[in-house]
């Protein structure tokens, strides 16, 4: 097991007293609970409980294997010639960015017959973990001592420097990773790969067959799949590690593995951080999440044009709304609230017990106190709204900031101007992503809309971004009149620097510019009160939950990879019926009505007859995994594909703060049925054969 800087003991090394408390507090080794780092996996646990200890070499081998979609999905090499598996959801950007009114992709499904027609994705990155290295030392020393702004600049420094590190080839990411809320930290050397093409992606249809009605449930019957290869020097990658794919399957009972990124988790957080969840965040953002859908549902009714640009945006609006339902559902859980607390006072009391830890003791309160100045800024945290609600937008403000930024030296820039991740905003930059523009009048409308609404018409910075104009009329006048949709302009402003953004006349850079020294003044207002002392208060939590758990205990999901382990096994739903964990493609079928969202593409009613139908579709495991984790490969205890999965069920929204064993089910297409499909629907033989090729 690994500990952390101070190599504080192992929980089992303590004496009497707080060895009874920490006894109390570690989680059973039966529970399948943990998004395990690949450098601390409790190999013996699962040994004990499944009679396989995965040794480092096979650690290694599937954290290889592994990728992540830069964007926030995962996804696994499945051939030697780059071959990559991960959810239609994930590749449907690439998807649409590719389709024309024309030629609808995400409808009709696009299947690449040989190498020669792969399609590049404009902008799609895959990142493969090839190193960990401890920096815990360098970080903690580097704002030792430092409060507020000061603290947050000299961490700042401290990353870039790291990643400068890591040196200037663009194919390399270096990104300071923070574990257990600042306990440990790691640099992670990843190999990016950016040239990748498209592959397979079948008919939005049957990839979300289901829609909304199903998502977050099972028995499912999705086969949700996109297939994309990496290529460098414009020939195909050769991926000496990546996972084979299994003979047999699974069966219910198989243990079985995911190896993914889950994207963020908050069960470390304290109660005071989850009573304003509770109290404070999904109240406000469940109302406008919903108001967004109402909006998105008439665009899409305007016409089959509106229909193609927003069916996406639509699906994973509908995801976000049900999935922010579920995770506020669980904190007003009465039972579960008081678990929580409950776990929360047995360490408090463990550490007031020990005169050893007593300056961590105040940490809890520290953050409690934080929270009513959170929510004093709240309304006004608004950085982050500005650089992903409107594509237009985020184009102008990463264009006049990134002038800005590239002035300074490299450690004192903001950390998404770096020179490493520069790579990225150039790439984004230039890619010929299409820009719907009657779309993105719609999201900013409401994005003005809604922070008139949330700050208040009086508020200073509302009167400055709106001016003398109603939400319409800014969003249609700053749409109408950019260029900025085209890539060619974008590359130019980047290029010219500060000289380029101050002569431009795009209504959206004149806007950016004139808003941006409010957007940085909040941000850093918030990022010197909020999260530079929350991130002081978590590690001194971090080193008192050290001191009683080691590292025993995973620490929360950060969107880097992780392993986690389980079994093939069904559940009881809400009204006490045994769901068993399979699903079959004559399932399928029968689910199928006709009409949406239950709607089969002509594809699978002509391959109806010439498929083996008891063959399973889908399936439940135990598997610990929260958004993020799509696309993430599920493995057997030979480290070959037995599913993909895409989604989990119900219960296991509340997942984001805890793990229930008898309930969280991770959810995926068979491997089965994936071959089955890949062959029979859409006559992929070739691609079948090139994943079969690597069976030992």
């Amino acid at each position: 097991m690994r500990m952390n800087s101070k190599s504080l003991p192992r929980c089992t090394w303590f004496v009497t007293g707080l060895l009874a408390a920490c006894l109390a507090l570690t989680p059973s080794l039966q529970a399948d609970e943990g998004m395990w780092t690949f450098d601390n996996f409790p190999s013996k646990t699962v040994a004990a409980k499944y009679g396989f200890a995965p040794s480092q070499s096979w650690l290694d081998h599937v954290r290889l294997s592994s990728l992540r979609i830069a964007g926030g999905c995962s996804a696994s090499f499945i051939s030697v010639q780059g071959l990559v598996m991960t959810n239609h959801h994930c590749v449907v950007d690439c998807v649409e960015q590719l389709s024309t009114p024309k030629q609808n992709f995400v409808e009709t499904g696009f299947a690449a017959k040989s190498i020669a027609e792969e399609r590049k994705c404009p902008d799609f990155e895959l990142d493969q973990l090839v190193e960990i290295r401890d920096v815990t030392n360098e970080v903690q020393g580097a704002i030792a001592g430092k409060t507020g702004d000061e603290a947050n600049k000299a961490l700042h420094a401290k990353q870039a420097q790291l990643q400068q590190g890591c040196g200037s080839d663009a194919g390399v990411r270096c990104d300071v990773v923070s574990l257990y809320h600042g306990g440990i930290y790691d640099l992670y050397r990843y190999k990016r790969y950016t040239d990748v093409r498209l592959v397979f992606a079948p008919e939005f249809t049957v990839a979300q067959f289901g829609g909304d009605p199903d998502n977050f449930n099972f028995p499912r019957f999705d086969f949700d799949i996109g297939l994309v290869r990496a290529y460098e020097g414009d020939k195909p990658v050769i991926s000496h590690d990546y996972l084979r794919w299994s003979r047999n399957g699974s069966k219910d009972g198989d243990l079985v593995f995911v190896s993914g990124n889950p994207g963020g988790t908050s069960r470390e957080l304290t109660i005071a951080q989850l009573a304003f969840e509770r109290d404070t965040g999904f109240p406000s953002d469940i109302p406008e999440t919903a108001e967004y859908r109402g909006e998105l549902e008439e665009f899409i009714t305007r016409g089959s044009e509106q229909m193609r640009e927003a069916r996406e945006q639509l699906f994973f609006v509908e995801n976000d709304f049900k999935a922010d339902f579920g995770r506020q559902g669980a904190l007003l859980d009465p039972q579960f609230f008081a678990g929580k607390q409950q776990e929360e006072q047995r360490l408090r009391a463990a550490v007031a017990a020990d005169p050893k830890l007593a300056a961590d003791a105040s940490a809890w309160d520290d953050i409690a106190q934080i929270q009513r100045v959170r929510a004093q800024l709240f309304t006004h945290h608004v950085d982050g709204i500005f650089n992903y609600f409107s594509a237009p937008l985020h184009y102008a403000i990463t264009l006049v900031r990134a002038a800005e930024e590239r002035a300074k030296p490299n450690t004192e820039r903001l950390p998404e101007y770096t020179d490493q991740s520069l790579v990225h905003v150039q790439q984004a930059l230039s890619a010929p992503v299409p820009v719907y523009k009657d779309l993105e009048e719609l999201n900013l409308k409401l994005m003005f809309t809604e922070l008139q609404r949330d700050m208040g018409a009086d508020d200073p910075f509302v009167r400055k971004m709106l001016g003398n104009e109603s939400p319409e009329q800014l969003a249609h006048r700053l749409i109408v009149g950019t260029h900025l949709d085209d890539p060619k302009v974008r590359e130019n402003l980047y290029s010219g620097g500060q000289s380029a953004m101050a002569a431009s006349n795009d209504p959206l850079i004149r806007f950016a510019a004139s808003i941006d020294d409010d957007l940085l003044a909040m941000r850093k207002d918030y990022e010197a009160r909020v999260d530079a002392p929350t991130r002081s208060a978590a590690e001194r939590i971090a080193s008192a939950r050290f001191a009683v758990y080691g590292t025993s205990v995973d620490p929360d999901a950060t969107f880097t990879a992780r392993l986690s382990f389980g079994s093939v096994k069904g559940f009881e739903d809400a009204e006490g019926k045994f769901v068993q964990p399979y699903t079959t493609i004559d399932g399928l079928f029968h689910r199928a009505t006709g009409a949406a969202p239950f709607v089969l593409p002509e594809s699978w009613l002509k391959a109806k007859a010439t498929m083996n139908l008891a063959l399973p579709m889908n399936l439940s495991t135990t598997n610990d995994i929260i958004g993020g984790n799509s696309g993430s490969p599920l493995i057997d205890r030979d480290a070959n594909v037995v599913g993909l999965i895409f989604d989990g069920n119900i219960f296991s929204l509340g997942g984001d703060y805890g793990y229930d064993a008898a309930k969280n089910r991770a959810v995926a297409v068979d491997s089965r049925a994936l071959l089955e499909g890949l062959r029979k629907v859409y006559h992929m033989d070739h691609v079948v054969d090139e994943i079969e090729a690597g069976r030992q």
